[in-house]
Formats: C-alpha cells, structure tokens, sequence
C-alpha cells in the first residue's frame, strides 16, 4: 500500500504562511510507502490565519475522503478499511503512541450511529420522503504540553487563589484550574478563585494546538503542592500549633485539613485555623512545568483520536441537503470537564457544517479584496443548521501527557468532519464533490433528482 499527499497553500506576496496539511499523515493509518510534499503559492490577497485546527483540519478533509472513495472503489465498508490499516506504531516518527485507542471510538461509533443499519446503496435509503446519505470519518490531533507557570495561595479566611498568566477564550480554562486547586487542596470549589489573563501573572501558555489544559495540569499541582508544604512548616513551627512538636514529613494535608499520618485524617484541623494560630494571612507555592511541543527526540508519539458519522437529508426536488444527525467520538485521555467538553465538540461539529456546506471567501479579480467581507454575505452555520449532536468520551488517561492523563479536545471535534459530510453527500446523491464547500450547483448534477 502507498499514499501520497500533494498540498499548496496560499500566502499573500510578502509573506511566509505554511500550513501543516500533512501533519497527521504520516501517523494516522498504516501505510509503508508514503510521500508528503507541500507547496506555496504567493497571490495577490491576504495571507490566511490559524482557525480552529490549522494544518491537520484541511489535511485531513483531503487524507480522509481518500480513504472513503478507496472503499467505495473496493466496495468495502469504509469503517473496515479504517480497521484493516490501523498502524502499531507511530510510522512517521518510529516510535510507539502514548495511547492511541481510534479502534475502540470506531467501535462505539458504528454503535451509538447504528451503522450496522446502512445500505451503501447510492440513494437506497430514505425516511419521510427524504433521501437519507450516512457518512464517515476519523480523526487526530496533536497531544502536548506547552511550559506553564501557576501559583497557589492557602488564605486564612479558607479560600485558595489560583493564578497563572494564561487566559479563557470561552474554552473553560477558569473552570479547569478551579477544579485542579480544588482536587489537590479539597477547598471546595465556591471557594476557588482563579486568576488568568494578565501579564503580571506566572507565565501561562498560548489557547492555540488544544494544549493548555495539557500543559496547565502539571503546573498547578507542583504550586499546590508547594504551598502545602509552606502550610506544613508554619503548622509545625507555630507556638501552641496542635503540631508544634511534629515533623513537616510527618504531616498530610486532605480535604483542607492538617492531620498526623499516623493518626488518620479524621483528627485534622482545619488549615485555616492553623493560619490564624500563625496570625498569617497565606501561604503560597509556585509551580512550573516544562514543555514537550516540538522535542527533537520523543519517546512517544501523543495525538488524540476519534471519529465522525453524519448522516445527511437530500431532498431532490428543491435541492435541499441538510445535515440531520450527528454522533462523534473523541479519545482524549482523561476528559475534566465533561459537560465543557461536550460544547466544545459540539461547537467544532457546527464549525465543521460550516466548513463543509456554507464557508468560503470570494475574492475581487481587480483589487484582490475580499467581496463577501462581512457577515451578509459570508455565510456562517447558525442554530438552524445544527443538528442533533451526540458526543461521547472514551475515558483512557494518557499519563505521558500529565498526572491527570488529560488532553486537549478544542480542535480535534472539527478534523476530519468535512470528509463524513462529503461522504453521507455522495451516499445520499452519488455526487462526488472534492472542493469546498458543498454547492447546489454541484448537486444538480446528482442522478437522484425526481
């Protein structure tokens, strides 16, 4: 088997943009003999920005609809194909994958869709008088950690202050360092006070390449830890502590009580009342992390997986298609906020409808300025285009990454997507389309018309 993988990006005249279409090639499926090349092409427009997954979102649209027009020239199933190429190792780099479970989000995929159920019949199934399409596809996305700085404040009054200079783009970065101080200290989390988004703070990552909860989990856990040790020394040094004549290593801390190993934490004091025995407002620990992004020589490859299935309504007769139902599984490692991981996916899943059926940017010939630069006229996936939207989480922690065994998910809910859209397309209208995004025009041509 072989693969090989063409890919041009454009770039305004003095600028040097590249886009990493073939970043997740060489690792996604098994294949011996694979050629990536890449190209750019100055024009006289803009040069394009990151969005939501540069490089590996657009490459894999191209790698992943080969795979589906490979199984249909096989006539095999596409889930199948997928099954047969699945790679051992990472076979770009040679190295083994940290974890890598994209057999078992296909599994619970085809069960959660009820792909067993398809006909793979161009145009063979419908439900109300509509021509239904299913389609699929997988998808990956790079797992690593950026360095990260945080620090941690015990406070007499018994709430913690946790703070690092990285920020909430909406992804749930707030949430994600409460729930960290929460789980090391045991201070509740109505009593967490997180700190971000300010260049007076410990430095904090980038919100780019899905990796600050990766690369903050590390960081916040060695600033508590250090500010509990703090608590443990003024415990033991404070005249009249109930651990005056204790040792610091003699001492645990759990659910925000001070206790003797030996005695068990159901004889601890509080730690606030420790402080105020101490007349000492807080006490602090800073931690940091180093990063993994972009080792010359690593041990493991770290990427998380998961895969698509769309199924889509085609009505002939006006030449209507509408997405109307969607159920994605993603495999990254340990998921911390379930419910904000579920937006996420859910909102990169719309993010991809748009993608696939409404997004593009149409340029003046004269001036090369965008035409339709405004929000008339570029057309965006709003609530009505939204499908049902089923996600679910594989829970398989990823400890290479960090303690908690948590990766990054904001991007990888739209990798891959386009492909399952343009795939349920051609089921339900047997029109192959290559380019994006999906037109009528294109549909016109389908066989399936009344």
């Amino acid at each position: 088997m072989s693969l090989q993988q063409d890919y041009v990006n454009h770039q305004a005249i003095l600028d040097n943009y590249h886009e990493d279409c073939g970043e997740a090639t060489a690792f996604h499926y098994s294949v011996p003999n694979l050629r990536v090349k890449f190209g750019r092409a100055r024009r006289n427009v803009g040069s394009p920005s990151p969005m939501r997954g540069p490089g590996a979102v657009p490459g894999l649209y191209a790698t992943e609809s080969a795979m589906n027009e490979l199984a249909d020239q096989l006539k095999m199933d596409p889930v199948r194909l997928r099954v047969l190429n699945e790679p051992k190792i990472d076979e770009g780099l040679r190295i083994p994958f940290s974890s890598r479970h994209f057999l078992e989000c296909l599994e619970l995929g085809t069960e959660k869709f009820g792909w067993s159920k398809r006909n793979s019949d161009v145009g063979s199934m419908k439900r109300d008088g509509l021509i239904l399409g299913w389609g699929m596809a997988g998808c990956a996305w790079v797992a690593a950690r950026f360095p990260a700085a945080a620090n941690v404040e015990l406070r007499n009054d018994g709430t913690v202050r946790v703070a690092s200079g990285t920020q909430d783009i909406g992804t749930g970065t707030y949430t994600i360092l409460a729930q960290l101080a929460s789980q090391k200290t045991g201070v509740p989390l109505e009593k967490i006070e997180v700190a971000l988004g300010d260049t007076s703070l410990p430095e904090g990552p980038i919100s780019g390449g899905s990796m600050v909860t990766g690369s903050v989990v590390p960081a916040v856990f060695a600033a508590a830890a250090n500010a509990i040790e703090s608590l443990l020394t003024v415990a033991t040094k404070t005249p009249g502590s109930p651990f005056e004549k204790r040792k610091p290593v003699d001492l645990a801390f759990e659910g925000g009580r001070v206790f003797v190993k030996a005695d068990g934490s159901g004889a601890g004091v509080p730690f606030t009342d420790l402080l105020r025995r101490a007349n000492v407002r807080l006490v602090t620990g800073s931690g940091q992390a180093e990063g993994t992004f972009g080792e010359k020589k690593p041990k493991f490859s770290t990427h998380s997986f998961g895969c698509h299935f769309v199924e889509v309504t085609w009505q002939p007769e006006i030449a209507r298609l509408r997405v109307s139902r969607v159920v994605t599984v993603i495999d990254a490692g340990r998921i911390l906020n379930p419910l904000a991981g579920r937006n996420q996916i859910e909102g990169a899943v719309v993010m991809g409808i748009g993608m696939a059926l409404l997004e593009h940017t149409s340029y003046d010939p004269q001036n090369g300025a965008p035409i339709n630069s405004n929000l008339a006229d570029y057309m965006m996936s709003v609530n009505a285009d939204a499908p049902p939207i089923e996600v679910h989480f594989l829970d398989f922690p990823d400890k290479e990454i960090n303690e908690l065994g948590a990766r990054g998910i904001g991007e990888i809910g739209l990798a891959g997507f386009a492909a399952a859209i343009t795939a349920a397309v051609h089921h339900a209208t047997g029109v192959r389309v290559r380019e994006l995004p999906v037109k009528i025009e294109d549909l016109l041509t389908s066989s399936i018309l009344n």
